[in-house]
Parts: structure tokens; C-alpha cells; sequence
């Protein structure tokens, strides 16, 4: 089975790790690792990590997945280009502005939690 994922993943962390191992269990894994300036656009700031730094740092965790960057204009482009079976999310991820799941060309299942309370992102983000 095919399987994508996408995100920022500033910082890798074993939230990250859980999440991409748990995705890669159900299949062969893309990742997509979102572009520097679509970061700025979502977030209001750019990543802390460059996108190719980030890039390298998933190849090297996960060296059998496919690891590829966004779509600096079609957030959707690279997602038609891996043809996914499935889509998975973080728990509590959210798809890019003007997406939703009826344009996605497979199902969406979410990943389950990991330890939220310490390596939820946004909080680590808060305190760094």
C-alpha cells in the first residue's frame, strides 16, 4: 500500500518519529516536507530548519521512504504525483488553507497521539 504523509517537521522530535513509524508500518511511505516559504504563509514564520536541512534529517531517520519537497504554488501537486492509498495525518494536523478531504484522491486516517503534552510542535515552538 502506498502512503503519504506531509508536514514542516521543524525540529524532528519523537513525536515526529512516532507518527512517520506508525505511517510507514501501514506501507511504502512518501513523505512530503513542506517548502520554507508555504511555512511562512500557514504559520506566519518561517521554519527554523531550512526545508533541504529538514529534508536530509528525515532521509537519514527514515532511510526506505521516499522523501520529497512540496509544491512551491499546488500544495496538492505532489500528493497527485505519489497516487497515495492512503493519507495519513498527525493527530491533530491540519490540511493547508482552501483544502479539504473531498480534494484529496484517498482516504485521510489519523496517526495516533504521542506524549501531546511534551512534543506537540506548537508547544515546543512556544518554548524554544
Amino acid at each position: 500500500m502506498k502512503v503519504l504523509t506531509f508536514g514542516t517537521f521543524d525540529h524532528l522530535h519523537p513525536g515526529h518519529i512516532a507518527y512517520l513509524s506508525e505511517a510507514a508500518g501501514m506501507g511504502d511511505l512518501t513523505i512530503i516536507v513542506a517548502r520554507d516559504r508555504n511555512v511562512e504563509h500557514i504559520k506566519g514564520a518561517a521554519p527554523q530548519g531550512l526545508e533541504q536541512d529538514r529534508l536530509l534529517a528525515l532521509e537519514e531517520v527514515f532511510p526506505d521512504a521516499t522523501v520529497v519537497l512540496g509544491d512551491s504554488e499546488d500544495y496538492l501537486r505532489p500528493v497527485r504525483d505519489a497516487a497515495p492509498d492512503v493519507i495519513v495525518m498527525g493527530y491533530d494536523q491540519k490540511l493547508p488553507p482552501g483544502v479539504t478531504e473531498d480534494d484529496l484522491p484517498c482516504p485521510v486516517q489519523r496517526a495516533g497521539a504521542y506524549n501531546p503534552e511534551e512534543f506537540k510542535s506548537s508547544l515546543r515552538r512556544e518554548n524554544s
